[in-house]
């Protein structure tokens, strides 16, 4: 199991979410078997997301996607996300 870590400010938190609930479909289609939203306690713009995959390859080939891309740019992400992957040991 691989599970990738997505950390990134958002805009506004509201119009994220209708993005990032929209894209459920192409998660679906391209290996997400769960996935989970958490808002820092602090700040509710600054988000992490977690993917989880049955295979590193299929979480690399989703980060790859250049429907991905186009939907963080559509969602207000601001500046670069922090993204770490993991193997379940």
């Amino acid at each position: 199991m691989t599970t990738v870590f997505v950390r990134h400010e958002v805009s506004d938190y509201a119009a994220w979410r209708k993005v990032y609930d929209g894209f459920r479909s192409v998660q679906a289609a391209n290996g997400v078997i769960s996935e989970a939203v958490y808002q820092s306690a602090d700040n509710p713009n600054d988000i992490t997301v977690t993917h989880e995959f049955a295979t590193s390859e299929a979480a690399k080939a989703f980060m790859q996607l250049e429907e991905l891309r186009s939907a963080m740019r559509t969602g207000g992400i601001l500046g670069a996300p922090t993204v770490w992957v993991v193997e379940k040991a």
